[in-house]
């Protein structure tokens, strides 16, 4: 891979474990050598470990789509292990990957350098969807300017609303059972970077401001970034009512809110609104307006309920009739 091929700072490049031709730094390893590193081990790790709860951390995932080198994938299980993520299967998700069988590949597990556990309980998807079942709260992590797509927001910014969300979900009787009591970073392929379909079903979208004459970064050094400020937004994070930071009902998870897009569409194309053959931006504008409310389960319910109206009032005029999901 050219360097020049890297996009910017949302989370790029390939391990030096991979090939020489792939970029890296000076502080990588020799090829298919696991980084010898400086423990994060300091005086502060016993007073970090009486603050941290150990459900606020299990509930973060970390989300990579269609990574290309398995030596990526390993980094990142390290990453996420020094910042104290990863310590329950699932917390690592890989979208599909180039390589099937990463989990096992002697470069992903040279790369974790001793977070084997975080590598092994990675699970692996077909689809975004997928990876964020179960989620209330999703950042994308890219550089792009887009017209359209979610709120932008810096990466302090966007790890504290993460926090917030994490602490008043698992405040709730049901705790790290409820319903969308997870949060996900999601970060895209190394030369390309997260598709806009990707994009618009997160929550948010943030980049790391990386210097502007060379903004590239390593998957795995940007990982490494978020879950740090990850980190210290956890250690500091409060218990808080979840009206406090804006809900007044229980907020909706990533699933419901994918259905109420595809029966509301459904239910605009019912009534002339929106043309499926030149559907223009309608949808994207939707989502983007929409992410910025922080919509909650009732709010969804309500917006699909009319979503079923605009079909039944359509039905004998021509147009399609609900599906199943929609009724």
């Amino acid at each position: 891979m050219n360097p020049q091929n890297q996009t910017s700072a949302d989370a790029n490049g390939a391990p030096a474990a991979a090939s020489a031709t792939q970029a890296g730094s000076d502080l990588d390893p020799p090829s298919g050598a696991p980084c010898q590193g400086v423990s994060a081990a300091a005086p502060q790790a016993a007073a970090d470990a009486a603050l941290m709860a150990p459900a606020a951390f299990a509930a973060v995932r970390f989300v990579l789509v269609e990574t290309s080198h398995p030596g990526n994938v390993g980094a990142v299980a390290r990453a996420m292990k020094t910042m104290g993520f990863g310590a329950v299967p699932g917390s690592l998700v890989l979208v599909s990957p180039r390589e099937p069988a990463v989990r096992e590949h002697p470069d992903a597990i040279a790369m974790a350098s001793g977070a084997d556990d975080v590598l092994a309980g990675a699970v692996i998807v077909d689809n975004i969807e997928a990876a964020l079942a179960g989620t209330a709260y999703a950042v994308a992590l890219t550089a792009r300017q887009r017209e359209f797509g979610p709120p932008r927001l810096l990466p302090r910014d966007a790890v504290a609303q993460a926090g917030a969300r994490i602490a008043a979900l698992q405040a709730t009787p049901q705790g790290a059972q409820a319903a969308g009591a997870h949060i996900a970073f999601v970060f895209g392929n190394e030369r390309f970077g997260l598709p806009n379909e990707v994009v618009d079903r997160c929550s948010a979208v943030t980049h790391i401001p990386a210097n502007p004459a060379y903004t590239s970064l390593n998957l795995a050094q940007a990982v490494q970034l978020v879950a740090y400020e990850m980190r210290l937004a956890l250690l500091e994070v409060r218990a808080t009512p979840l009206a406090e930071i804006g809900y007044a009902g229980e907020p909706a998870t990533a699933e419901q809110i994918e259905a109420m897009f595809g029966h509301l569409q459904s239910g605009l194309e019912a009534i002339g609104f929106l043309d499926p053959a030149s559907p223009k931006k309608l949808m994207p504008r939707l989502r983007r307006l929409l992410a910025r409310s922080g919509l909650e389960r009732e709010e969804v319910n309500i917006l699909r309920g009319i979503a079923k109206h605009m079909l039944a009032a359509t039905q004998g005029q021509g147009a399609r009739a609900p599906s199943k999901q929609e009724k």
